[in-house]
């Protein structure tokens, strides 16, 4: 085991779950929704998502709790369009659009094999809305869990990622952070933590098995 790592902080949407593109895919399909009227709205939001200096971004407001779900559907909805030429009804449309996520199976059980070994562990999640988590699974998952909105910081803010770490009582330095976005394992890394980029399970449970020189049980 590394004497010196001896925290995992990781992401939720498209690491502890399948890849969003393809959940996302699933609801677009079933609710008839142009898929170019989406990728246009979001691209806007997502392309400057991620930059310091990008303001009045809705994907900001709702992730730090600055705007109701509510009021983020209502206004993504209201750009969408149907291939039949009717609207999307707003109320529940996050709900939706994530019904086809599933946990992954190889990421758990990584996660129990690590606390079993000592190695502290957190949850940092930029969030759209409250719903959506199986916080049943948390206490057997996570030692703690930073929600974006819940604490009013998002990622790549540098101050959520130290956040994070203080909750589990290591210095950032003491820490790996797994995240599918390149541009928070960059700000973790920025911090101090080891950052590793996920884009399947198998090799991220793989890279972190090295890091920390913990043997991980297949999954099963």
């Amino acid at each position: 085991m590394s004497p010196f790592l001896r925290g995992v902080i990781i992401d939720w949407a498209g690491v502890l779950t399948n890849p969003l593109r393809g959940t996302v895919r699933a609801w677009v399909e079933a609710e008839g929704i142009d898929w170019d009227s989406y990728a246009a709205c979001m691209r806007a939001w997502l392309d400057d998502a991620y930059l310091p200096e990008a303001v009045g971004n809705p994907v900001h407001a709702l992730e730090r709790g600055e705007c109701t779900v509510e009021e983020f559907e209502r206004t993504l909805a209201a750009r969408l369009l149907r291939l039949d030429g009717g609207t999307v009804p707003a109320e529940g449309l996050l709900k939706r659009m994530f019904a086809a996520s599933l946990t992954v199976p190889v990421m758990y059980d990584m996660l129990r094999t690590l606390r079993a070994a000592g190695i502290r562990t957190c949850l940092l999640s930029n969030s759209w809305g409250p719903g959506g988590y199986p916080r049943e699974d948390f206490p057997e998952l996570f030692d703690a869990v930073v929600i974006s909105h819940e604490v009013g910081m998002r990622k790549p803010e540098l101050r959520i990622f130290r956040h994070a770490a203080e909750l589990i009582g290591l210095p950032p330095e003491m820490c790996v952070f797994i995240d599918d976005i390149e541009a928070n394992v960059a700000a973790a890394r920025a911090c101090g933590m080891t950052g590793i980029w996920h884009d399947d399970p198998q090799r991220t449970a793989e890279h972190v098995s090295g890091l920390l020189g913990i043997s991980l049980a297949p999954s099963r």
